[in-house]
């Protein structure tokens, strides 16, 4: 056989199988993550208590503040006003999920094993996210359904309650890759646990979540009237037409309150353009240690 003839015939091969399968380099990462979080959410079915815990805490957040703070903030009109801000908060400790899954597949060499496998660095981290962004979506269903027997109700149109609940989960996605982030630079489980957490609770209340910017002293204020959670609640309610509060809250003041959906959506996609390459470089990081 001629060299001119083994030329041939290298050249007359078929594709791998790899590379008939993935036709683009951005399609492997896409199917290898859909994989990941398939098998992250297999893991939810056979420890349903993680999907109890995404779902029971915000159902005791709504009727907490729906009824026992509600009744001294204005009742109706404040049920009216809390939802936005509960599907924010919501969402936003959705995170700490991501933070400690990502940290307990890392120290139980959960990444070690897909290390080995032929699969994209990406996978890991995008579906991890992406089957957070799932819980989050059934956290959000069962709050809507908890909103409406506490009394609040989505007034606009079809269209807009869907680019609502977009703007609230495209914020979850976003906060998920900081949550990706925590969890792999995070030494341990238990310390995942509290650092998925921390940063959370100053974020989520030094908001107009709960209670009107307007009503906060002045640094915090100009905290509470900047910060993402406000927007979010704002751009929800917005949309929403949740236009009722409680008389002592006033009328929202600033640039992002008067541009709620457009400034939530920028703050959403400042993270991911922060997060998503950071966490990735992370990840390489931990990967080859």
């Amino acid at each position: 056989m001629t060299d001119a003839t083994v030329t041939y015939i290298a050249d007359a091969r078929p594709e791998s199988a790899a590379a008939q399968w993935y036709p683009s380099p951005f399609v492997r990462p896409l199917r290898d993550g859909a994989i990941v979080a398939w098998r992250n959410v297999v893991h939810i079915v056979r420890v349903p208590t993680l999907l109890v815990t995404a779902t029971v805490q915000p159902l005791m957040f709504v009727f907490l503040f729906a009824y026992v703070f509600g009744a001294s903030l204005g009742g109706a009109a404040y049920r009216e006003f809390l939802l936005a801000g509960i599907f924010a908060q919501t969402v936003a400790f959705n995170a700490a999920f991501t933070t400690v899954g990502l940290a307990g597949d890392l120290h139980t060499g959960i990444i070690d094993r897909f290390r080995t496998l032929p699969m994209s660095r990406m996978a890991v981290l995008f579906g991890r996210t992406l089957s957070d962004l799932l819980v989050s979506v059934v956290s959000l269903a069962v709050m809507v359904g908890c909103g409406y027997v506490v009394g609040w109700r989505i007034r606009g149109s079809v269209a807009e309650a869907v680019l609502a609940f977009a703007v609230v989960l495209l914020f979850a996605f976003a906060l998920s890759w900081v949550g990706a982030y925590t969890g792999l630079a995070s030494r341990s489980v238990e310390v995942a646990q509290s650092a998925g957490l921390i940063w959370l609770f100053p974020l989520t209340f030094i908001s107009s979540a709960f209670i009107s910017a307007q009503s906060l002293p002045g640094p915090l204020r100009t905290v509470a009237e900047w910060n993402p959670i406000t927007a979010v609640s704002a751009a929800g309610r917005k949309l929403f037409h949740n236009t009722a509060s409680p008389p002592a809250f006033g009328d929202p003041a600033g640039w992002p309150a008067h541009h709620a959906v457009l400034y939530a959506t920028a703050c959403s996609v400042v993270i991911l353009t922060v997060f998503v390459p950071l966490s990735l470089l992370r990840y390489r990081r931990v990967a080859s240690a």
